[in-house]
């Protein structure tokens, strides 16, 4: 059997964590989301138009 190697621990030094702020801008996402729910829309309509007309 192979013997497993024990490597030394680091040591944790008493550092104050760091402060991260996220902060996204959805704007552009919210801009496209927007766009696909109005030709969504569009095309649902255009559908059932056409399935009023070939009948």
């Amino acid at each position: 059997m192979a013997k497993k190697n024990k490597r030394p621990t680091q040591v944790m030094t008493n550092t104050p964590p760091q402060k991260f702020e996220f902060n996204p801008d959805y704007s552009m996402v919210k801009k496209d989301l927007k766009r696909i729910g109005i030709l969504a829309g569009f095309f649902i309509t255009i559908l059932v138009v056409l399935s009023f007309i070939l009948k």
